[in-house]
């Protein structure tokens, strides 16, 4: 079967295109014809080399983390009748506060019958695979958020994969959004999903537009971390909610946690999010649901081939990609 590889850590040249042995499903395990690859920011942290320090991960390796297709076969002690259905789940290797995210760009991929999610007939292979990361955890981030209406919400990353579904979710939910991103066209795609507001980070005085215009939000779903995230956390009013789940901006939002305390403002870290006593099949399925019943929009931004899944991470890299990106096999 073909795979992608990173040969050694590097930029995005280093993926190539290679044979390997088809897998094999051992006990609690199934093989998955592999339709469609997720393809995360996280990705592009672990070919470069920078995440090896969280992530016991060295050349050569598959990247991918989640996966949609047909089950293949099962393995021991596993019901047959999985056979044949479509799937979405995380790669075997991956794992939910643990595991790497490896396994995932190639024809055939092994998953955990335990992380299988079936696929609804009305949503695409596409749709599920940009749902087996974001859709559980944008279920977990808006029941941790608590939304009520009227509330302004500000979303940083608001034109990413989580961003673009924290955005209909906290409009359904009554509030009022502001929503945060870089770049004229990823500000429209915030205003098309239904932001009241949307301010453009790149320009010095974001916080100063996102403070004239709220006069301070009652929640900050955070997906860009760094400096991004923690300039947020000031335009919190006391009694907020504060939740990071991302670092695309350069590690996760320092904030000062006694600042908060003293405010009484709830700050929720993603290893909190990830660590709590969390159903995460149940979120999947309610992610699935609420796609297949037209209430919530899956934005791919952007799908490649699996033999230019160098160019896949060089968008994501480059700041240019908006929602999901995706490999397609």
């Amino acid at each position: 079967m073909r795979v992608v590889e990173a040969k050694t850590f590097g930029g995005p040249e280093v993926l190539t295109v290679n044979e390997a042995p088809d897998p094999v499903a051992g006990p609690g395990r199934v093989v998955v014809a592999v339709a469609a690859a997720d393809v995360m920011f996280l990705d592009t942290l672990l070919r470069s080399g920078w995440a090896k320090d969280f992530f016991p991960v060295e050349p050569p390796f598959v990247p991918g983390g989640a996966i949609s297709g047909v089950v293949e076969s099962v393995g021991p002690e596993v019901d047959p009748a999985w056979i044949g259905k479509r799937v979405a789940t995380p790669t075997a290797a991956s794992g939910i506060g643990g595991g790497t995210p490896t396994g995932g760009y190639a024809e055939k991929a092994l998953a955990k019958v335990g992380t299988l999610a079936v696929v609804p007939e009305e949503l695409s292979l596409e749709q599920a695979v940009a749902l087996a990361h974001d859709g559980r955890t944008v279920m977990a981030v808006t029941d941790r958020a608590a939304i009520q209406p009227g509330e302004w919400v500000l979303i940083t990353a608001a034109a990413g994969g989580l961003g673009t579904l924290l955005i209909q979710l906290a409009r359904s939910a009554g509030a009022r959004v502001i929503a945060a991103a870089r770049g004229a066209a990823k500000l429209a795609l915030a205003q098309r999903l239904g932001a009241h507001e949307v301010v453009d980070y790149s320009q010095p005085d974001w916080v100063d537009q996102v403070r004239v215009r709220t006069g301070g939000v009652q929640v900050v779903l955070d997906g860009a971390g760094g400096a991004i995230g923690a300039a947020a956390s000031a335009v919190t009013v006391p009694g907020g909610r504060i939740i990071g789940y991302g670092n695309a901006a350069g590690g996760f939002a320092q904030i000062d946690a006694e600042a908060a305390a003293a405010q009484d403002i709830m700050v929720v870290s993603l290893f909190e999010l990830t660590g709590s006593d969390v159903d995460w099949p149940a979120l999947h399925e309610r992610a699935h649901a609420e796609v297949a019943a037209g209430r919530l929009e899956v934005v791919i931004g952007q799908s490649f081939p699996l033999a230019e899944a160098s160019a896949a991470h060089a968008a994501i890299e480059a700041r240019t990609a908006s929602g999901r990106t995706i490999l397609t096999v």
